[in-house]
């Protein structure tokens, strides 16, 4: 499901109180014992900061073998980005990064905070491409916040518009129509949707 609406609408409020982050009125209903994992849009890593690929997910606890299945699932070599610096890679490389360190706790639920965020084109598509399948091939349930109305029509099951309030929830198709987007953000947004091919 993505969760769409402008700056300042609540999206990220959102996940934190469903992250359990923030007191809420009303109830949150998971299945008993459900994980849930959390992609940040970014993570501030100092160029120079001397702790490579492995290093860092092995604060999970994981083993080496754990370790280079994660970082296989998410299509990237422990050989050759294992020992590479976090500083050093690139941002599409180091959101592939932040989603294998997510997944290695085995998620039932992943959020994702605009997971595209610094990344140039050719690794958006490579991350999205890597949502879909996570969701397609394991079941995962997918949350993920974006401002970006393509991938809402490409890969999204559902849609959640917020804007302080829910305006709307449904479909793509069937909940986002010029009237709703205007509502949304307060301005024409025109819309192009492409159908996806699986």
């Amino acid at each position: 499901m993505a969760i769409v609406g402008p700056n300042g609408a609540g999206k990220s409020v959102l996940f934190r109180a469903l992250l359990g982050l923030l007191p809420y009125e009303g109830e949150i209903q998971w299945p008993e014992n459900v994980k849930i994992g959390y992609v940040p849009q970014k993570l501030a890593v100092e160029r120079d900061l001397p702790l490579n690929v492995i290093e860092f997910l092995q604060f999970k606890g994981a083993s080496v073998n754990e370790i280079h299945e994660s970082l296989h699932s998410v299509g990237l070599d422990h050989c050759v980005l294992g020992k590479t610096r976090l500083g050093q890679l690139s941002g599409g490389e180091l959101q592939r990064v932040l989603i294998a360190y997510a997944l290695m706790n085995h998620p039932d639920v992943l959020l994702f905070d605009e997971p595209t965020a610094g990344v140039d084109i050719g690794g958006e598509e490579t991350i999205y491409s890597l949502i879909e399948k996570l969701h397609t091939k394991t079941g995962l349930t997918i949350l993920l916040i974006t401002h970006d109305l393509n991938i809402i029509y490409r890969y999204a099951g559902k849609v959640l518009c917020l804007n302080k309030s829910k305006i709307c929830y449904g479909s793509p198709r069937e909940a986002l129509d010029t009237k709703v987007l205007e509502e949304l953000y307060g301005a024409k947004v025109n819309i192009y949707p492409h159908e996806h091919q699986h």
